[in-house]
């Protein structure tokens, strides 16, 4: 219904004469919103006011031209003029109940549409680094993510769902160093473990497959390892310092190609694990993008020589610097240290020129708030690189706060002392974990209330959405254990006997979910259809419980099966936008 008031102000906004409305005016954008108030109509628009300035005249009075050059259209009762200057639209009951047969006969693909015109956009989120397990605040990243994915494919665009693994640069060969010290540790060696090292159950799991597969062949005595090493933390050191002297004392006992193939191990390992973890959780990508591949194939090499090339790079006591600074950054950033060594940056804006080469024609990435500091030179390499600002798009997710008996869970992937996600998973469900992470707005932080997620209540918001799906399934259930025949064509011709409050404000709210559809992909927000969602499971249980639907009036019930079961199509449709399940009985 949205769209037919926004077509209808579209086509009377161009037949308004040229001395009322300059031509400049005339793109201006159409506004409609539902109104909140009965008594102001179904549809308010203020074009009127935004027109009035161009126009050089009061807002009621273009609102008038604007209400006279509306074409007629049969779903239309009524358009008035309210307060400054809003054109409120009035529809009739058949309008709204129309919508009610468009649900029944589209089923799964209802609430689609194509505003995205088939546009190729790609969306990476998750992308945590491959050094353990996903943690709970990995998990908001994938549900936000996967959950705008669906939405964005919903709205017509060509989606593809990207997970970048990380699996080069420094953080790797901490994890090759702590993955092979470990399997030292089980061959019999003994020394202080690395307080800069990964220090989870999960690396000792993965050490005991290395030395399943290398045996003895990469045991080396404690005393060459530590030999000379500066001090550790422990003994008043540098961490840092410590683990980058391990990491080559490493390198050199064990030879480069040894030490691949630890660290090979240990990434093969635990991506196999992150991949089966999302997997389960509903989270599946189309590609896994190799950072390590950038740098084989040269892609990074290249993409830094185009901007030397183009003066937007420079060379300053050894290193390769980005010029940040003439995009509105706060400092140039390094790109090539001194050593040689590339920096994550680099491999960045050479990921931002595949993904244009490779055209995608938008570029959505889901980052950590943690990363706000990143986006604008990020935008200012892809500037740099030749190609449109408007492409890049970054949705920041705030932190989440796991809280189990009232107390607050601490997570650290160094340490050990983390809740994983596939232990937020076991303990409350997929279910309840994919909706919950989805709730709040991505960029606010979110309190996760272990307790609430596993209700059986009405409190919880996944209980009480899939319990009207469930409700209508035990309705089905109930016509045939009474051996009362469903007739569909009889129900859409007797919608008009839904006229009980609770059925006309059913009847608009499933209308609204195009709409929803279309503002939370336009928007970015999955959390809008979180909250449509109970809106329309409180209005479903308010019917449910205010009437009968099996009833003798045949006609009658046949028109209250027909909303019981579109209310269920949209139902389940919007859970399956969230990855959330829709069970026929709970």
């Amino acid at each position: 219904m949205k769209t037919l008031i926004e077509s209808l102000l579209r086509d009377a906004l161009e037949r308004l004469p040229a001395d009322l409305v300059p031509a400049a005016a005339r793109g201006a954008s159409i506004e409609v919103e539902r109104t909140r108030d009965p008594g102001h109509g179904d549809f308010a628009s203020n074009l009127a006011m935004r027109l009035a300035k161009a126009a050089r005249l009061n807002p009621r009075n273009v609102a008038e031209a604007l209400i006279a050059a509306l074409p007629a259209n049969p779903a239309v009762r009524e358009v008035r003029i309210a307060g400054p200057g809003f054109i409120n639209f009035f529809l009739h009951a058949d309008a709204h109940l129309g919508e009610v047969g468009r649900i029944l006969a589209q089923g799964s693909d209802y609430g689609r549409s194509q505003i995205g015109a088939g546009r190729s956009v790609v969306v990476e989120f998750v992308s945590a680094n491959p050094t353990g397990p996903l943690h709970v605040g990995h998990g908001r990243h994938a549900a936000y993510g996967a959950s705008l994915a669906n939405l964005l494919e919903a709205v017509g665009y060509r989606v593809a769902r990207e997970y970048y693994v990380n699996d080069a640069g420094r953080q790797m060969e901490i994890l090759a160093a702590s993955t092979w010290l470990r399997y030292l540790e089980l061959c019999g060696e003994r020394f202080a473990f690395p307080a800069n090292g990964y220090r989870g159950d999960y690396i000792v799991a993965i050490a005991q497959k290395l030395r399943d597969a290398q045996g003895s062949a990469l045991v080396r005595p404690a005393g060459e390892i530590l030999a000379g090493l500066p001090p550790d933390e422990s003994a008043g050191g540098d961490k840092d310092l410590y683990i980058d002297a391990v990491i080559a004392r490493a390198r050199a006992l064990l030879g480069e190609g040894a030490f691949r193939r630890v660290l090979d191990l240990a990434l093969t390992d635990i991506l196999d694990d992150i991949r089966a973890d999302l997997a389960e959780f509903g989270v599946t990508f189309d590609s896994w993008f190799s950072e390590r591949s950038l740098s084989d194939s040269g892609a990074v090499d290249r993409a830094l020589a185009a901007l030397e090339a183009a003066g937007h790079a420079y060379r300053k006591d050894g290193a390769l610097w980005f010029r940040s600074t003439d995009y509105g950054d706060e400092k140039d950033r390094v790109m090539v240290r001194e050593n040689g060594a590339k920096t994550y940056f680099a491999s960045d804006i050479a990921l931002v020129l595949n993904k244009r080469q490779r055209g995608f024609e938008h570029l959505i990435y889901v980052w950590g708030a943690d990363h706000h500091g990143y986006i604008s030179r990020l935008r200012a390499g892809l500037i740099a690189l030749g190609g449109p600002p408007e492409c890049f798009e970054v949705r920041l997710v705030q932190f989440v706060s796991l809280f189990r008996g009232g107390e607050k869970a601490q997570m650290s992937t160094r340490s050990g002392e983390f809740v994983t996600l596939r232990d937020l998973r076991r303990e409350v469900g997929n279910d309840a974990a994919r909706l919950f992470y989805v709730m709040r707005s991505n960029d606010q932080h979110l309190d996760f209330d272990l307790e609430l997620a596993k209700a059986r209540s009405n409190d919880n918001p996944v209980y009480y959405v899939q319990y009207a799906h469930a409700r209508v399934a035990s309705v089905r259930r109930q016509l045939e254990e009474r051996a009362v025949a469903y007739d569909p064509a009889r129900g859409l011709a007797s919608l008009g006997r839904l006229t009980e409050p609770q059925e006309v404000a059913l009847v608009k709210r499933l209308g609204s979910y195009p709409e929803t559809v279309q503002h939370c992909a336009q928007q970015r927000a999955p959390h809008a259809l979180v909250h449509y969602l109970r809106d329309l499971a409180n209005d479903f249980h308010t019917y449910y419980s205010a009437h009968q639907f099996i009833v003798d009036d045949a006609p009658l019930r046949d028109a209250r099966l027909a909303l019981a079961f579109a209310a269920q199509i949209v139902i389940r449709n919007g859970l399956g936008l969230l990855g959330v399940s829709a069970p026929e009985t709970m």
